[in-house]
């Protein structure tokens, strides 16, 4: 197939910019669960991825770390690369509050400008952007010569241009309005975490005097400076969407969101009964004086800051209320009419301070470094010291703090200083605050102001006609592999039913499963317990570092303890990633390996929010690839090279380098050459350059990722071959993929695995090879599917801005990949039906 290449552009040439480093400080979780996260939620459909990051802020004295902890920070060099000028992604029309954001965002692009200038037409070395000295690129055998400085897009703007693409889904009016709500509680839930983790870590680490230049070319205080500059643009955006656009545009279809002057009368009432009956009784005012220290203030709680005066004294007096969290956002007032939370309670200050004078009250929030440390090494149980920091989470130093525009400066001079926090930590913002809230307001059951309904069906290979009896999974993977594409496919007919029958089999004598994250009710563990209970042996590698999954991970993990599973916690120092599932059955006089390979985490609920792929197969490659897997994660193995597995810390990034590295040699062969990927998020520096390479040699490469990607994509010397696409929408594409064109006979890989640091060197990973040619040529097909120019997306500029790509060029609406997916499938199932 002829793909057309993005007209080349140049590097921005970057003053003082040096070449890359090879490690990175703590790593963003965005969107597993992420939402972040693996993520995110997740945060929702979008987020995190993914959301976020690792890291502990502090204040000065609180930052100090035990001497090996300091040294063994050390060892990681620098990672990022050549900072971009990041402009907003804009529709034909802007919206208020893109207009209301312009001029700061002009003022921070001109900051910028030293580092990251508009391209001009010239060539990467005709810029003055030599190779990097003293440092061998991989792929330099095959004599490209070196590749130049300023070739990688800043990691933590490239984060920041992720949400703000989320952001820009809130300010879409074609969107149904209550997921444009939820758009908007994702972005927040997803800047938190940002902020818990990778904000945390960086100010760590440059008080820990560990931080190093990234692999863009900033200093560690550049790079932090540029966050809290990026981030109060975004935040200021984020705030003016909710008052402008879609506040009104909930008012309008009778949703009203009123703050406690616009309540009237009778609601008043109705609100003063509940708050006697269900929210007095909760609340906890804390003073501040001599004889009462400043309260502890937990991440992401929001609070009440009260000034009240002793009428016989005349003392003012500062204390503190925490907005309970265990009630709801938004109170409902009245039918489809809520006010906030925390007006409620401002509305009755005179209840918990009887006798004084209340004189004003402002609402702040703020966020905490909350990700953890635990020394495996020196750790004889992991699990009980990951109880142990978990409990300490909770103290970690501020890293936000956010107001309303209206606080006194009196109580703000007061919470920067007891907090311990600088002026460009704070972030004073229009009220209400925490839009996290809108995820309530986002599950109204109002339909028409929602996603059109879909449930997913029976994956195509388990069975041919929809039924209501459950498929035989056993006999359907006997006849063939069974691709899955969730959550188009349904989860809980493929993987869920795949366990479910394994544990009920009595001819099953063993099941192996990797669990990083799943829900508190999870079928899958309900089969395992099952499962061991019935006799079956039953190992189960449960990741209790996932990331905010940490304390539920624990607690499901003791459970399948209980009920006889083996429970292993992976290797020291290596999180368990990977998505995998065997099944060991007994068939005549022979033992059969069923096995499945996935790329999204076991999580019933989850799976109908994430895009995923898994593959159910029989295939006995596999099945002994998986039981060799197992016995490394399980007991002492240093097995490296598999059949069809390509597995991390060890192997899975020189085999991806080396199979982009055999496109550069079908391509001067002659053959037919291109590299396809669908990931996460792109920020390894090692095979950034294989790509860069091969799109020097002439080999077309498409990059589809969701989240960070520090590819500078359209450069001239480097890159013009090279073309990045993103897309978000209702489900999060959390799937990855690469396709290599391999001479005409195309080989197809997915799994668990992204192009980061933490994937490649830091996590137990596996990417399975896909056999089946029907299967290959559908996953390559949606690979191009994505990238098409017909398929809505943003596209990756050369600069690093991000530009929508909605609409054709006579205006017509392109479509969205899901949507076509979601009518594929009906149509499929339609179709099957009247056989």
């Amino acid at each position: 197939m002829s793909i057309p290449r993005p007209v080349s552009a140049s590097i921005p040439s970057a003053p003082g910019t040096q070449g890359a480093g090879t490690a990175e400080g703590p790593a963003s979780a965005v969107p597993d669960g992420s939402p972040a996260s693996d993520g995110s939620v997740p945060g929702g459909p979008v987020a995190g991825s993914g959301g976020a990051a690792q890291g502990r802020a502090e204040g000065a004295a609180a930052q100090a770390r035990p001497a090996k902890r300091a040294t063994a920070k050390k060892a990681a060099p620098a990672k990022r690369t050549a900072a971009a000028k990041r402009s907003t992604a804009k529709r034909t029309t802007a919206t208020p509050a893109k207009r209301a954001a312009t001029a700061a965002q002009t003022a921070s692009a001109r900051t910028l400008g030293a580092v990251v200038a508009a391209p001009a037409p010239a060539s990467a070395l005709a810029l003055g952007l030599g190779p990097e000295e003293g440092k061998q690129s991989p792929g330099a055998d095959h004599g490209l010569g070196e590749l130049p400085q300023g070739r990688f897009l800043d990691r933590e703007r490239s984060w920041l241009a992720f949400n703000e693409r989320v952001l820009e889904l809130a300010e879409d009016p074609t969107i149904p309005l209550l997921e444009r709500a939820k758009f908007l509680a994702i972005f927040g839930s997803n800047l938190d975490e940002f902020f818990m983790v990778r904000v945390a870590g960086l100010k760590r680490r440059i008080a820990t005097g560990v931080a190093q230049k990234s692999a863009s070319g900033l200093q560690p205080r550049e790079v932090l400076d540029l966050i809290w500059r990026r981030s109060r643009e975004l935040m200021a955006r984020h705030a003016a969407t909710f008052q402008q656009e879609v506040l009104p545009d909930l008012a309008a279809e009778g949703i009203e969101l009123v703050r406690w002057s616009e309540l009237v009368d009778k609601d008043q009432l109705r609100l003063h009964a509940l708050f006697r009956q269900q929210i007095f009784p909760v609340l906890t005012p804390l003073a501040v004086d001599p004889a009462h220290p400043f309260p502890y203030i937990s991440g992401l709680s929001l609070n009440l800051a009260v000034v009240v005066r002793n009428p016989v004294s005349g003392h003012k007096h500062f204390a503190r209320v925490k907005v309970p969290q265990s009630l709801p956002r938004f109170l409902e007032a009245s039918p489809q009419r809520y006010v906030p939370l925390e007006d409620v309670m401002g509305a009755h200050l005179e209840e918990l301070f009887p006798g004084m004078e209340v004189l004003a009250h402002h609402a702040f929030r703020v966020t905490r470094n909350e990700d953890l440390e635990v020394e495996e090494d020196d750790t004889e149980n992991i699990l009980k010291a990951l109880e142990k920091e978990l409990m300490r989470r909770r103290f970690g130093p501020p890293v936000r703090l956010e107001v309303e525009e209206s606080i006194d400066p009196y109580i703000l001079d007061l919470l920067i200083r007891e907090l311990n926090i600088t002026e460009a930590e704070v972030f004073p913002l229009p009220g209400p605050l925490d839009l996290t809230g809108l995820f309530g307001i986002a599950d109204l059951d109002r339909p028409e102001l929602k996603y059109p309904k879909f449930v997913a069906g029976t994956a195509r290979g388990l069975t041919d006609v929809e039924s209501a009896s459950q498929p035989d999974i056993f006999a359907a993977m006997r006849e063939r592999d069974v691709l899955l594409h969730h959550p188009y496919d349904s989860f809980s007919t493929s993987v869920q039913a795949f366990l479910e029958q394994a544990a009920a089999d009595p001819h099953v004598l063993a099941i192996k499963q990797t669990l990083y994250r799943t829900s508190g009710d999870s079928p899958i563990v309900d089969a395992l317990t099952d499962a061991a209970e019935s006799g079956k042996q039953v190992l189960v590698l449960v990741e209790i570092k996932a990331r905010f999954d940490e304390q539920a991970n624990i607690k499901w993990a003791r459970k399948l303890e209980e009920a006889g599973c083996h429970v292993v916690y992976g290797l020291v120092g290596l999180k368990t990633h990977c998505k995998l599932s065997l099944v060991v059955r007994q068939e005549g006089d022979t033992l059969r390996r069923y096995s499945h390979v996935g790329t999204g985490n076991y999580h019933p609920k989850t799976a109908r929010l994430y895009e995923d792929l898994g593959l159910l197969t029989a295939d006995q490659q596999v099945g002994a690839d998986l039981s060799d897997l197992f016995n490394r994660l399980s007991g002492y193995s240093r097995r490296e090279s598999y059949r069809r597995l390509l597995t991390a810390p060890r192997g899975l990034r020189d085999g991806l380098i080396s199979r982009i590295n055999g496109e550069i040699a079908h391509h001067r062969a002659g053959r037919p050459a291109y590299v396809k990927l669908k990931v996460n998020s792109v920020v390894d520096e090692q095979l950034i350059d294989a790509l860069y390479r091969a799109s020097q040699a002439g080999v077309p490469v498409d990059v589809w990722v969701r989240g960070i990607c520090a590819i500078r994509p359209g450069v001239a010397g480097l890159s013009e071959n090279v073309r990045v696409r993103s897309i978000l929408g209702r489900f999060l594409e959390h799937s990855r993929v690469f396709v290599f064109g391999n001479g005409g006979d195309p080989e197809v890989w997915f799994g668990s695995a992204d192009m980061m640091h933490r994937n490649l060197d830091r996590r137990i990973e596996a990417l399975v090879r896909v056999a089946d040619p029907a299967h290959r040529t559908e996953l390559s097909g949606l690979l191009d599917l994505g990238m098409s120019d017909e398929t809505e997306s943003w596209h990756l500029g050369s600069d690093g801005s991000w530009t929508r790509h909605s609409q054709d060029a006579e205006g017509r609406p392109l479509r969205h990949i899901q949507d076509l997916l979601i009518e594929s499938r009906r149509r499929h199932r339609s179709a099957a039906g009247t056989r």
